[in-house]
């Protein structure tokens, strides 16, 4: 999976989906986390890469994530790797 294209991100945390006008904004992890998905990182090298940076336990961040990835697919910012090779 990997961030649309057409969203921008600023380095403060501010996301913008120019198709639906909208605006969101995420923390500093969020941040990193999305850097990684526009540089079409795995879940497993995202989450090797938080939890060496970060102290926290590895089912929280794992749930989390998941809830992360979830909000940005409901709001149509990042696509699968099928929608990308279709």
């Amino acid at each position: 999976m990997k961030l649309k294209k057409n969203v921008a991100v600023s380095e403060s945390g501010l996301l913008f989906n120019p198709v639906t006008g909208e605006s969101f904004s995420v923390n500093p992890i969020g941040v990193e986390i999305l850097n990684f998905l526009r540089e079409e990182k795995t879940d497993e090298q995202i989450s090797e890469a938080i939890l060496g940076k970060y102290n926290a336990e590895k089912q929280a961040f794992e749930n989390d994530y998941q809830d992360f990835i979830g909000v940005l697919s409901h709001n149509n910012l990042i696509e699968s790797h099928e929608e990308t090779n279709a």
